[in-house]
């Protein structure tokens, strides 16, 4: 039997006597295995190409010189037009020092270029917006990541692009880069790990305790992981309206409560330090002491399946809620989630159900935010955006392995894109006015055309696919890897 070009018979094909673990291990190698063959077989994701014709030479002269001589007159008078006259409104500049990728760290600048070409990929497929990987040297003397460098870049590009993405840039660094950025910059800044994975972790929490029959200001929340992504988690629960005595977060140095001296007395980490204050009025200090009373444990922490031992969320009440997101490896495989007795488990892949992970809401949101020309994205913005991808889901019909739409729900990313244009008008920071439906068709119409320019490619031979004699072969080497 072939391995099919959608993967779908993936699971046929692999050994019948592994268990439940190998099998896991197993996939994700081979997922691992074949996305490098992938990226050398197409020497990465993205390409550029116009957007207009080229009709006769004479042409040129429109597109260029003497005719873009009024364009750039134009601009220099009024710099808003740059946004109607250039690509501009519909660009995103993706930065990163590769300084935290996924779960790999620190993989030197350019490291990261493979996320930040995936995120442009699902920009333009999923968003109709066209998107630039930045990854930058931002190094000092020592080699460590100097956050003035990197805000001093975005400032530098600003009048090129139409809003900002940052993404795998470590702490405290992160919260440093987009607190500044957000306040001196005139258009949107939006860390993606941070706000994008909150704003999805919160719409799966309200369809997850839909299906376990429990309500958001009622449960108990346990956060593994006090980095960007589950600081923020824990911001927009807080602003959705959970009280923080219900809240509980978790670092490397324990649980986070106002008597933690060592993060108080360290300034770099003054998000986390807020949190001290709002969570955890018990000081409880070890988790094992914390999940007994829990209904729900949201990880996003470190890589690998023995991270979340299978006894803590046996201790947890009934009809628990399991989120293990740190990606590219779960903290807990969800077959063993589940056997220790959780209800809803979810993770940040793809291959499994349930998949929380920001690539369902940033296409959308910077669609969203882009055709608002909104002048940031508030935490409003965000959470409408996670309210938009729980009913899609809902609509669809909610159980513990669907609680989030999955990545094949194109329609999700228009509805996305129009509510938070909408909800950034209602904030007071667009400078567009659009209607709801006006919105919608819009952004539809942009990710209809990005697709079927993929499409087009395709068909034409001009991105060709891969033999499916070369996936199997793919699939044959990780089998003979120890």
């Amino acid at each position: 039997m072939k391995l099919k070009l959608d993967l779908s018979n993936l699971s046929e094909l692999l050994p019948p006597h592994l268990n439940d673990r190998q099998r896991a291990d197993l996939q994700t190698r081979f997922l691992k295995n074949l996305s490098i063959e992938m990226h050398r077989y197409y020497g990465g994701k993205m390409q550029t190409l116009p957007k207009v014709g080229i009709w006769s030479s004479s042409w040129f002269n429109i597109w260029y010189t003497p005719g873009v001589s009024r364009v750039s007159t134009t601009i220099r008078d009024d710099h808003e037009t740059s946004f109607d006259l250039s690509n501009r409104g519909n660009l995103v500049a993706i930065v990163s020092d590769s300084s935290r990728v996924l779960g790999d760290g620190d993989c030197t600048s350019s490291g990261g270029l493979g996320v930040m070409e995936g995120k442009a990929l699902l920009m333009k497929y999923l968003g109709g917006v066209d998107a630039v990987s930045l990854c930058i040297d931002n190094r000092d003397p020592t080699g460590a990541p100097c956050p003035e460098k990197l805000i001093q870049f975005v400032r530098m590009i600003e009048p090129s692009f139409g809003a900002v993405n940052l993404e795998d840039i470590s702490q405290p660094n992160c919260y440093r880069v987009l607190d500044e950025l957000q306040q001196t910059c005139r258009i949107p800044v939006w860390h993606d790990d941070a706000q994008g994975t909150a704003c999805v972790t919160l719409a799966g929490l309200l369809n997850a305790l839909k299906v376990t029959g429990k309500e958001l200001c009622a449960v108990k929340v346990v956060l593994l992981g006090s980095g960007a992504a589950n600081s923020t988690v824990a911001k927009l629960l807080l602003k959705s309206g959970m009280p923080g005595c219900n809240i509980t977060i978790f670092n490397s140095g324990g649980g986070l409560h106002r008597d933690r001296s060592d993060i108080s007395s360290n300034p770099k980490f003054y998000r986390q330090w807020e949190l001290c204050q709002l969570t955890n009025p018990d000081k409880i200090t070890a988790i094992e002491d914390a999940l007994p009373k829990a209904d729900v444990l949201i990880a996003l922490s470190k890589p690998g399946p023995d991270t979340i031992k299978p006894c803590w969320i046996a201790s947890m009440r009934p009809s628990a809620i399991v989120f293990a997101c740190a990606n590219p490896v779960p903290e807990i495989y969800p077959y063993a989630a589940k056997e220790a007795g959780a209800a809803v488990v979810a993770t940040g892949r793809s291959d499994f159900p349930n998949q929380i992970n920001n690539s369902l809401g940033f296409p959308g949101i910077l669609k969203g935010t882009l055709m608002a020309r909104a002048a940031r994205i508030t935490d409003e913005m965000a959470i409408c955006a996670a309210h938009t991808i729980a009913a899609f889901a809902a609509r669809r019909g909610l159980h513990p392995d669907y609680i989030v739409p999955n990545m094949e729900d194109y329609d999700v990313f228009p509805e996305i894109a129009a509510s938070v244009c909408v909800q950034a008008q209602k904030d007071g920071v667009a400078k567009k006015i659009l209607t709801y439906d006006q919105a919608y068709q819009l952004a539809k119409n942009g990710i209809i055309s990005a697709q079927n320019s993929l499409n087009a490619l395709e068909e034409n031979g001009l991105i060709q696919a891969p033999h499916e004699d070369l996936l199997k072969q793919v699939l044959e080497e990780t089998l003979k890897e120890k």
